[in-house]
């Protein structure tokens, strides 16, 4: 027997008994229709993770137990904002962190390729590039249409967000490749992963707000939004 081997072989024990014990605590998603909630939902669903999903109203009365301004839920989410992941005494207040959470607590999902493999490299960097480039246009429409106080918002802004999205979608068709197809294709590897639902979720999002998108992403919307993760997702929040 080898010198230490012994506390290796407890340590290893400790650490399947406590991930054991993680996994089947139920998660906690705080989330609104029509937000980047859906992402987590559509994730959890398709993680096959249990979890309780709670209605948040963004723009509740403070003293109701459902409003995002409640001092209850201020206290998880400093911002007031959705969503939300608790896990035991873990607090997740950004999507995408949510996502990758979700991922690594459910690896047989696929949702997340494996750490040590270029395909992970290529996950954040698609990743990135969604937030960064993508979805960035469309949440500036959002804050200059409806978020920010009237005397805040810059109507010019609202053509520049546009602007701004079709010269993502150009970079985003040269990523993909000439061969990508977004009727059999998934964005990293083969088989439905994060970035794909954040693809979906994101031109969703863009047909929400009248920007154009080539029909092949809506296309690419309507086949990862027919998944029965995702049909199930929508469900919850109606």
């Amino acid at each position: 027997m080898q010198p230490g081997r012994p506390d290796c072989d407890r340590r290893q024990r400790l650490f399947l008994l406590l991930r054991h014990r993680l996994i089947d605590t139920p998660l906690k998603l705080y989330g609104m229709a029509q937000s980047r909630s859906f992402r987590a939902l559509w994730a959890l669903e398709e993680s096959g993770l249990d979890y309780e999903y709670v209605a948040i109203k963004l723009f509740g009365d403070p003293a109701d137990s459902d409003s995002a301004q409640n001092v209850e839920y201020l206290a998880l989410n400093l911002q007031g904002k959705v969503p939300t992941l608790v896990h035991q005494d873990l607090v997740l207040t950004e999507s995408v962190a949510i996502l990758n959470y979700i991922g690594r607590q459910a690896p047989d999902s696929e949702l997340l390729p494996r750490i040590d493999t270029a395909s992970y490299a290529h996950h954040d960097e698609l990743v990135c590039f969604i937030l960064a480039e993508l979805e960035q246009p469309l949440w500036s429409s959002g804050k200059h249409r409806f978020a920010l106080p009237p005397e805040q918002r810059i109507p010019q802004m609202l053509e520049t967000a546009k602007f701004e999205f079709a010269k993502a979608v150009s970079t985003l068709d040269k990523l993909l490749g000439d061969d990508f197809s977004t009727i059999d294709d998934f964005s990293i590897g083969k088989n439905f992963s994060i970035t794909d639902l954040l693809l979906a979720h994101t031109f969703n999002w863009a047909i929400r707000f009248e920007f154009d998108v080539p029909e092949k992403y809506v296309e690419l919307r309507d086949r990862h939004y027919q998944r029965p993760a995702a049909v199930r997702a929508m469900a919850v929040i109606e």
